[in-house]
């Protein structure tokens, strides 16, 4: 199935995966690719329905400056030009781009309405000036010869400009980040003038994904390992749709799961699913190797050094295999080229299982690597996985590891799934839990003195953990209510021997980090 392609062409901005997601959230198909990896060879054979050029760092003025080829301009498409697209398209089409000279803006800022209406512009200025967010340095000082001004703020007379006789439309602004608040208004406005039909749905993607799954795999066998996670959930669930019981999930318990996790996970998918499931139930081996290390890291090299053992252990019992599914997403095959043209950035590692398809021979199945994670949570919905699933939090590879700085014992992992699964009811209970990007309790490496039943105790301290967050690489604490505060460490004192004090964590991400470890 072809959809209607756009071409994002990536100069370095640090928001150009919101464009996509722009973008995507109107049913609209696009890739992000570096410039310097869209060549007039590469523009035939994607032959983008519609072009955006991203903002990005570098001054157009300066010699060696990022630059699509001139064969997009001949590809008679609509192009939007963002910041510094903006001005790179000014540059090479007859305007002029000067430094800053006082014409900096930064921020929150204003943008006027010129006097002719413009197609792209539908929706705005109804209520007066448009609130935009700008980040530019240089500034367009002469727009390009066929251009006119649709739109001013005070440090930029250029702010909207467009050429309508080719569709070529160009702001200084950014319309993909939330400081803009109709700039989604602008992008449904821009592939509507381009022709797109909406087509990218989850229906369709998972009908075109099936197909694509059952011509790479043909009659061989696939191996999956199962976190229990939303994209290795997710792309299990894809798969087996696609080729049934020529899939084998192996899935790893590593004794760091939270409270009833594994018997969970591997219920819906052996019980619920009819998915073929090897429940791994290595516990003792992880937790023997752990026993008396502290160093966090030292913790996640030897998680991730079992976790390949093992799989691998489990992998060799399944004849056939020549396929290893993993859940790998858009975000990272992003992060994977590099748009320096530098060293390719490392994959994350919790995305992948560390070199095991070289080691053991196999080729990766990949089928959710062109979505971003609302849309594997949306196609998760098409394939009917339980909403409780689909919506989880995040959890991290080590698992309850890096919540138990310090020494992990099992009498420390006992306590923290009790105050971790106390935590959770009460968030859930108090219909807060999807305003939530990620919730757990740290057990900390101290004891404090308490009194309980006109009797002293000794035990441990927990930290509660709440963010907000879009993609998790800046990250709020959740402003809770005092009265659910105080209700949950009650709950969890009352409820969870061990625990004589709760505490709740409100540092930011920066500078710290979301997990404690």
């Amino acid at each position: 199935m072809e959809h209607d392609r756009l071409l994002i062409i990536d100069f370095g901005s640090q928001v150009t995966q919101l464009i996509a997601r722009r973008l995507r959230e109107l049913s609209v198909y696009c890739e992000i690719h570096p410039f310097q990896n869209v060549t007039a060879d590469f523009l035939a054979e994607f032959a983008p329905k519609a072009v955006i050029f991203s903002g990005g760092p570098a001054s157009v003025i300066d010699e060696g400056s990022p630059r699509p080829p001139e064969a997009v301009f001949d590809l008679g498409v609509p192009i939007l030009g963002i910041c510094y697209g903006q001005q790179v398209m000014m540059q090479m089409l007859g305007g002029r781009v000067e430094r800053g000279h006082g014409t900096a803006e930064f921020g929150r800022a204003f943008v006027t309405a010129g006097d002719d209406a413009l197609g792209l512009l539908d929706g705005w200025f109804s209520e007066g000036d448009e609130q935009v967010w700008m980040s530019h340095g240089d500034h367009v000082s002469a727009i390009a010869p066929g251009f006119e001004v649709y739109g001013t703020s005070p440090n930029a007379p250029y702010a909207i400009t467009a050429d309508t006789s080719r569709n070529f439309y160009a702001v200084q602004f950014h319309p993909e980040v939330h400081h803009t608040p109709r700039g989604a208004k602008l992008y449904e406005n821009f592939v509507r003038m381009a022709g797109f039909s909406g087509d990218w749905t989850m229906g369709a993607y998972r009908e075109q994904a099936i197909a694509a799954i059952r011509a790479q795999v043909g009659d061989a066998k696939v191996i999956c390992a199962l976190s229990g996670g939303v994209d290795s959930s997710v792309a299990a669930a894809l798969i087996h749709e696609a080729i049934g019981d020529q899939l084998t999930c192996v899935f790893v318990d590593h004794g760091l799961l939270r409270k009833d996790e594994g018997n969970e996970v591997v219920g819906m998918f052996r019980d619920h699913m009819n998915l073929s499931v090897i429940h791994a139930e290595e516990q003792e081996l992880f937790l023997g190797e752990l026993d008396g290390v502290s160093d966090p890291e030292t913790k996640r090299k030897i998680i991730g050094k079992l976790f390949i053992d093992v799989f691998q252990k489990y992998a060799d019992q399944i004849d056939g295999a020549r396929f290893l599914a993993q859940g790998t997403l858009y975000p990272d095959v992003i992060e994977s080229v590099s748009f320096s043209g530098g060293p390719s950035v490392t994959i994350k590692s919790h995305h992948n299982v560390g070199g095991l398809p070289e080691k053991m021979g196999l080729k990766l199945v990949e089928p959710l690597r062109e979505l971003f994670k609302d849309e594997v949570r949306a196609l998760g919905r098409e394939l009917g996985l339980p909403a409780n699933f689909i919506g989880r939090h995040p959890f991290p590879g080590p698992g309850l590891a890096i919540r138990c700085p310090g020494e992990i014992t099992r009498a420390k992992l006992d306590i923290l799934r009790e105050a971790d699964a106390v935590y959770i009811d009460q968030i859930r209970k108090h219909g807060l839990y999807d305003e939530i990007w990620q919730a757990f309790v740290a057990i900390l490496p101290v004891r404090t003195v308490g009194v309980m039943g006109d009797g002293r105790t000794y035990d441990y301290a927990c930290a509660l953990r709440a963010v907000t967050s879009v993609d998790g690489m800046t990250a709020d604490y959740y402003p809770f209510s005092h009265e659910f505060l105080g209700e949950t460490a009650t709950r969890i004192i009352n409820e969870v021997p061990g625990i004589n004090r709760v505490t709740y964590d409100i540092t930011s991400k920066p500078p710290g980090t979301i997990e404690w470890e």
